[in-house]
């Protein structure tokens, strides 16, 4: 029984697997095989057509090889006589509104674009003014140092100026402090 069962598995697996197979590569092939049976169609149909009839030899267009005949393109560019007033007026109107879309959207865009082009404008500008505020704030603080700096170079000579004539006088760094602080003692009592 066992056996029985693992052949019916392997059966149903093998169908399964069948059906994907053909699922898969079923629709590809029925085109494939309908596109082949269209052109051998087109083909024996296209052999009962009458010949094409063309002026070619006024103005010919590509030199060809002696042997072959000349394709003329200037034929093509005539009006076929079959195509109706309609088809051409739909076409001339397709071709109309697909030429006012792009022009809509190419309006469109140019809109954007000037819009991001104005903000960026704007926020350019206002990065300018907070740069100007700092450089401006800059020069006032480098301003304030030099000054700062000139009235302490100042300061410094006023004061080893004023050291040097106390020395001459007899003054001593460690005599003045106890001075100071005795002076200090006397007059808190």
């Amino acid at each position: 029984m066992a056996m029985n069962q693992s052949a019916l598995v392997k059966l149903v697996l093998s169908f399964i697997g069948l059906c994907i197979t053909a699922y898969i590569l079923g629709p590809p092939l029925y085109w494939h095989f309908k596109e082949g049976l269209a052109a051998v169609t087109h083909s024996s149909s296209s052999s009962s057509c009458s010949p094409c009839l063309c002026d070619c030899s006024s103005q010919p267009l590509l030199s060809l090889p002696q042997g072959f005949s000349n394709a003329s393109f200037a034929d093509c560019a005539k009006r076929d006589p079959e195509v109706s007033e309609d088809t051409e007026k739909n076409f001339v109107d397709l071709l109309t509104e697909e030429l006012k879309l792009r022009d809509a959207e190419a309006s469109e865009n140019h809109r954007r674009a000037d819009m991001a082009l104005l903000e960026a404008k704007k926020m350019t500008s206002q990065y300018q003014k907070e740069a100007d505020k700092c450089n401006s704030g800059m020069e006032t603080c480098e301003e304030a140092r030099e000054k700062a700096e000139a009235a302490l170079v100042a300061q410094k000579k006023m004061t080893a100026m004023w050291e040097a004539r106390a020395r001459q006088r007899g003054w001593k760094e460690g005599v003045a402090r106890s001075n100071v602080q005795s002076q200090g003692n006397v007059e808190s009592i």
